[in-house]
């Protein structure tokens, strides 16, 4: 296997020269929450290819490039409290926590219970301690009655959702692929709802 930090590193520095990871924090995040981390030993390998790679359940670790685009749009700060929907092998869970930083928390959903579990032992082999993976009702979308200054979602909806934006803060964002684009969604001060569409991309579906 390659040296992990010389992997990393290219894996980085090929998504700075593409554009879409260009925050510290988030650049710091990447460093800090290795994919090897993340990934099944037997795609060792591979860990620092720039595609998905399978976790098991006929689920994958999403391509690098598009997470670095999802949490870009998502402009996660410190202190944030974010809900991380769909968190499969847990590797935005850790890149989420990391940038929030100690003083924020981030609740990872996911309703297949050996994901939430391969998910939990992959934040603890990573260190952190500021986020949890719990098993969620696939019929019930995020946590209904709680707010969040972010939300993201890792699986394509075929609609807008209006109860993830019911789960929104004052100025919260949420980032989630609805069909083929993906889509940012800002709550302003005073209520209203503003969106930006970015499309071309593929996506497992959502199940609800």
């Amino acid at each position: 296997m390659e040296n992990t930090m010389d992997g990393n590193g290219y894996l980085i520095h090929h998504l700075k020269v593409s554009g879409v990871l260009q925050s510290p924090s988030l650049i710091n995040a990447f460093k800090t929450c290795n994919r090897i981390l993340f990934v099944p030993e037997e795609f060792y390998p591979y860990a620092y290819d720039d595609r998905p790679l399978p976790i098991g359940t006929e689920q994958t670790i999403s391509q690098p490039y598009t997470v670095a685009i999802m949490l870009e749009l998502l402009h996660p700060r410190i202190g944030d409290r974010v809900l991380d929907i769909g968190s499969g092998s847990g590797w935005t869970t850790a890149l989420l926590a990391t940038t929030v930083g100690t003083s924020g928390f981030v609740e990872g959903v996911e309703i297949i219970p050996r994901l939430v579990e391969y998910g939990n032992e992959n934040l603890a082999k990573a260190d952190i301690h500021n986020a949890t993976i719990t098993l969620t009702d696939p019929s019930i979308l995020g946590k209904p009655g709680k707010l969040y200054d972010c939300i993201l979602v890792s699986a394509s909806a075929h609609e807008m959702p209006t109860a993830l934006i019911d789960q929104l803060k004052p100025q919260g964002r949420l980032v989630i692929p609805i069909r083929n684009s993906i889509w940012r969604i800002k709550k302003e001060k005073d209520g209203t709802v503003t969106s930006d569409e970015f499309p071309g991309f593929r996506f497992v579906p959502l199940i609800v």
